[in-house]
């Protein structure tokens, strides 16, 4: 029996390394999109249009994340649970209720949003330009909901490929249909007014994200039509006694909201900061409209922005570690759910504490190669290597939030949550009332959030699964080897930007190759550490993506 569940708690480890791994690359790919079209976006539809088109995404995003967002978690989770005790008709019962659930939650929540959008848009100066881009997201609200059971049914299967792929295609078309309907919908104005046309041009930009949401569902329901099959022969060979419809629809509420009031609040606190921030700063300090703007745009536009982009892969092993922790919770496999929940932590904090440090260190080099514009660049790069130690907190606090929902502690999220918001909104009007931080009380207040949100989380994972997580080995000795790492990546930028200033005259081009290299040589010395030190062993190698043709480059660079 021992060497069953070590062989399989090994498998479990490969499962979910190997699933984060595919839907972590997609992460970071769709983020690195969206970074790349908005330049070319604000070129067509003007800072005006943006302006539009952000006061309209917001909201957008506040009903999408009450509605929808949550339900790929939550559908994986509650399939998952059953599929682990093969359950198989019940599990196609939760599919059937939550599409029936999403048509209707989805449909109510997009009327909303259309009819409703001069009411939700009243807070806001940019009311007459934002209405109409706002309508334009009101279908987008519906078919995210289907994509997102679609996208739950597979991840309750183990397989994050599907939710990955779908993830790409849905940003690439989002970028291409942005763009191409943003220049057509300027053509289209009947007015030579620049409001009028930024109107449209916001316009055509929410189709693009709408089109996108739309062939991803698209993709989804093509790859869904072909798998259905199995789960059917499953549910019609299955001998239990199903639940009754009333049931399942029951369980799904009591799964849902939680997981919607905890995204919900996660994601509140840039509103919440917004808000304070600008209401204290001009009717309080006295600043300008447009210095407060322009000081907020930097700090959430740019280095938060930049920041968020390692923080998907600390994403994608939450939504790999929910089947897998779900069906051991199923199975009251309390000891299934701590390895892993140790392993999954250990392997985030490997990835997430050389990320911290090197954004740390080349905070400004990253900046330039992204936001080039001169004017800001000191101020974003100081902003980014002062926030640059979230990475490590929302990570961690992303995939505890994860095992809490997947042994069904779904509320203790939401309160811990609502603690830090309510901690971190109140430290951020004191510090803009009696400090002259500024932007900086913005920093200072994430830390604090997100610091709050990730020990709180760790506190209850210890008292409900009795996790030994190993200090040296989880945090510490990545952390020596991540410093090192810093300091070698920091002095080989320096160095290689001033040889190659000498040869040529672009200081963008000069940057970017020696951020190019100092990267290639940071990876490198990280490595080596970590297996010279044996931190991370052969063993560890081979659950990583890639494990067999990882460890063949180890030996080869005799690094094992």
């Amino acid at each position: 029996m021992a060497a069953h569940n070590t062989e399989h708690g090994n498998t479990s480890s490969k499962s979910i390394l190997k699933q984060a791994g595919i839907l972590a690359a997609a992460g970071i790919i769709v983020r690195i999109i969206g970074l790349l079209y908005r330049s070319p976006l604000t070129a067509i539809i003007g800072d005006e249009g943006n302006g539009y088109y952000t006061v309209a995404y917001n909201i957008y995003t506040v009903v999408l994340l009450v509605s929808s967002y949550s339900i790929p978690s939550a559908v994986s989770k509650i399939m998952a649970a059953r599929l682990a005790k093969r359950e198989y008709a019940n599990a196609k019962r939760i599919f059937v209720c939550a599409f029936v659930y999403c048509l209707v939650v989805g449909g109510v929540a997009s009327l909303l949003l259309y009819f409703g959008a001069p009411f939700l848009a009243s807070h806001n100066l940019l009311i007459p330009g934002a209405v109409p881009v706002l309508r334009i997201f009101a279908p987008a609200i519906f078919f995210f909901g289907i994509l997102g059971v679609l996208r739950g049914y597979f991840q309750a299967h183990r397989t994050m490929l599907q939710t990955s792929v779908s993830q790409i295609i849905e940003q690439i078309m989002n970028a291409i249909m942005s763009l191409l309907m943003a220049h057509v919908l300027i053509g289209m104005a009947t007015s030579d007014d620049n409001t009028t046309r930024a109107v449209y041009g916001a316009m055509g930009s929410a189709i693009g994200t709408g089109a996108g949401v739309f062939i991803a569902l698209l993709f989804m329901a093509f790859l869904y039509l072909l798998s259905k099959d199995v789960l059917n022969r499953r549910a019609a060979a299955d001998l239990n006694d199903p639940d009754d419809y009333g049931t399942i629809f029951k369980s799904i509420l009591l799964f849902v909201t939680p997981f919607i009031l905890s995204t919900f609040i996660y994601n509140f606190t840039t509103t919440l900061d917004q808000t304070i921030f600008t209401r204290v700063m001009f009717s309080v300090r006295g600043y300008l409209e447009q210095d407060i703007s322009n000081s907020y745009g930097i700090f959430a536009g740019k280095a938060v922005v930049i920041s968020n982009i390692p923080i998907a892969i600390s994403t994608a092993f939450s939504a790999a570690l929910m089947p897998n922790i779900s069906g051991a919770a199923a199975r009251e496999d309390t000891k299934g759910c701590a390895r892993i929940t140790r392993q999954t932590i250990r392997m985030t904090m490997l990835i997430a504490i050389p990320a911290s440090v090197g954004l740390f260190a080349l905070a400004r080099p990253v900046t330039m190669v992204l936001f080039p514009q001169r004017a800001s660049l000191d101020t974003a790069a100081l902003l980014l290597a002062a926030i640059a130690v979230t990475v490590i907190f929302y990570s961690l606090s992303t995939v505890t939030n994860g095992v809490l929902q997947g042994i069904g502690k779904v509320n203790v999220p939401v309160i811990h949550a609502g603690i830090a918001l309510i901690v971190q909104g109140a430290l951020l009007y004191a510090l803009l009332l009696y400090t002259d931080l500024f932007s900086m009380a913005l920093v200072i207040a994430l830390i604090v959030y997100s610091l709050l949100v990730c020990v709180l989380n760790q506190i209850s994972i210890k008292r409900f699964l009795h996790v030994k997580m190993g200090w040296k080995r989880v945090y510490v000795f990545p952390a020596i080897c991540a410093a090192v790492m810093g300091g070698c990546a920091f002095l080989s930028y320096r160095g290689l930007y001033a040889v190659i200033s000498l040869l040529n005259e672009s200081e963008y081009f000069s940057n970017l190759i020696a951020l190019f290299v100092a990267i290639v040589i940071a990876v490198f010395v990280y490595s080596f550490l970590l297996l010279k030190l044996k931190i991370v062993t052969e063993r560890d190698l081979e659950q990583m993506p890639g494990g067999a043709r990882l460890r063949t480059v180890a030996v080869k660079m005799r690094m094992l």
